[in-house]
Order: structure tokens, then sequence, then C-alpha cells
């Protein structure tokens, strides 16, 4: 594995390991997950030297954050625990999102529980809030740190005027979005911004929730219930169009003996040293696939291939419906 800095004296792997499809999630979001295999894919990970590993109170709820602590139970000096709050919730869902600095506090003191941790290495504002000023979060958030139950502060699809106030208040260490060669709006006004700043870059969704893996080659493949069926990129009048992606980089994985995935994640890793995406996995063998593009080295050709066949703005559909789309760059 190889190293990054997201920031000054925050050096991570290359690549993270996204832990949401493990538990908690259900059928419906990328297919059934076992827990045990959760763990053991947790566990391998961290042998393999990576470092950074995310979870977020919503997923499950509550119990991926268990999960991931009990993965790593014995092995925490190893690895950089990121965990994200900011949602409301009951027996049925989600229901709203909500940071107020009374939940900022909740949800921390819920994570480290959940964790077994004593601190969170990088706690996330996982969507802004619009009925919150985003320095009271903030400021909230900051009174973590000056307590020691949080290292480092983080933003998830935060726009680029949030992003300015939220630095203004306290240092922020990492900016998390959707990231890939079928998604490239970050390019346009966030990076700049956090490269302004000094602030590092976690793409999730790297892989274009599964479909730049080359392994769903039509809707059929997709599990009955899954809620892929509806993204936008997934329909039936897209998914062709979006195939033409994964064409290209499957030409160029099997010129250097590699995978789709692994094309796709070397992409953009070379889009600047200060971006770490965090690939999802639930199994050993999809993890071990997308930890191996760390090592691959994609040319100049490739590149151009590449920028030719996803352009930014040239995938066909919006990347989330409309509900989920009007929670992010607030």
């Amino acid at each position: 594995m190889k190293y990054r800095s997201l920031g000054p004296e925050f050096e991570v792997s290359a690549l993270g390991l996204g832990c949401m499809p493990m538990a908690g999630i259900g059928r419906g979001m990328y297919g059934e997950a076992n827990v045990d295999e959760g763990i053991a894919t947790i566990q391998r990970a961290i042998d393999l030297g990576v470092t950074l590993f995310d979870t977020a109170e919503i997923y499950g709820p509550l119990v991926n954050e268990e999960l991931l602590g009990r993965a790593v139970r014995g092995r925490r000096d190893r690895v950089v625990i990121a965990t994200k709050f900011g949602f409301r919730y009951d027996e049925n869902g989600m229901t709203g999102v909500d940071s107020t600095p009374d939940n900022v506090r909740r949800a921390c003191e819920g994570s480290l529980r959940r964790l077994g941790v004593e601190t969170i290495d990088l706690f996330y504002q996982h969507r802004v809030d619009p009925n919150v000023p985003i320095e009271d979060t903030v400021g909230a958030m900051a009174r973590l740190v000056e307590e020691g139950k949080v290292r480092r502060l983080g933003l998830s699809e935060a726009g680029a005027d949030t992003i300015r106030r939220a630095a203004a208040v306290h240092p922020i260490a990492a900016v998390q979005s959707e990231y890939s060669l079928w998604e490239r709006d970050v390019e346009g006004d966030i990076l700049p911004v956090l490269r302004e700043l000094g602030i590092g870059f976690v793409p999730y969704s790297p892989l274009g929730r599964g479909f730049l893996t080359g392994q769903i080659k039509t809707r059929d493949d997709l599990p009955e219930g899954d809620y892929r069926r509806n993204d936008p990129r997934y329909s039936e009048e897209n998914f062709g169009q979006n195939l033409k992606i994964v064409d290209v980089a499957r030409s160029i994985a099997d010129a250097h003996g590699a995978s789709p995935a692994q094309v796709a994640l070397a992409w953009l890793l070379a889009q600047g040293n200060d971006i770490v995406p965090i690939p999802g996995a639930k199994q050993r063998r999809t993890m071990e696939d997308s930890m191996a593009a760390a090592e691959l080295t994609l040319s100049a050709e490739d590149l151009r291939r590449l920028e030719e066949a996803a352009p930014r703005g040239g995938t066909a559909g919006p990347r989330y419906g409309e509900k989920a789309l009007s929670m992010t760059r607030l």
C-alpha cells in the first residue's frame, strides 16, 4: 500500500475502505452482507496496509459502527476511523437532517461507544443542515476536538461557500463527496477551493455504485429490490450509454492485466496526491481487487482515452434522484 497526506500531519493509505455495505444496509443496498465476512474484510485490509476506514451513524443505523469497532479491536493503533453524523432517524429509517450543536454531541458520544474508542480520528458532518448555520455546527464539532473526543473535522457534500465558512471556524481536514469517472462535477468549484485551503478530498462511490467495476452488464444483473434499479444512471434509457465508459476501462485494464475497477480507481488517484478514494466492499475478494489499484500506474495515453470516454458532464443521467440531489452542495 502507498500513503498520502490529507493535510498537515494526517497521513493515510492512498485508498481507504468504505464500510457501508457490510452491515445494516440490507439486500436493497448492494445485496446481502455477512457480518463475519465484513469483519474479515476489514482485518484483511489492515493486513494489506489500509489505514482509513469509513462508516457513519446512519448506516444501519448504528450497527455499521459496531461492526467496525469489533473488527479493529486490538488493532486501534493501525487504523484511522472516520465516521459521520447529521441525520435524524427512527425505527423506520432516516427522517431528515439535524446538525444542531446538541445533536453533534449526542451523535459523537454514541459513535464513541459503538466504535469502542476514546477518540474519533475524523468526524464528518454527513450532510449540510440548511436550518443550522455551519458556524454553529463546526463550533460544536470544534469543542469535541478541544475535549479530545475528536481529532479532525470533515464535511460531506458541502458547497464551496459552506466549506470556506466552516474552515474559518476550525481547520477542516477533509471533504467527502462523490467523484469518479462518471461523476466529475467537483472539478468545477469544490476541488479548487479545497486546494486553496489545503483540505484533503475523499471521494465516495468511486466505482459508480458498482457500475464501473464492469460486473454489471445489464440491469437484470441487479437483484430484485436493489435501489440501483431506481438510480437515474442505471435506468433503461441511460444504462447503455454509460456502459461505453466501462468498455474503455475494460480495454485499458486488459492491457495492464488489471480489472476495470482498478483502472477507475487508478484514474482517481492520478487526479492529485490529495485525493484518497474509499471504495466500498463487503467481501475480501472485492476489497483486495480494489486495493491493488494503488500499484497501478496509468499511462498518458490511458488517461487520454478515459478523458475522451468520460468527460466532465458526459455521463447520461443525474447522479441521484431529485430528493437526494437536493441535499448536496449546500
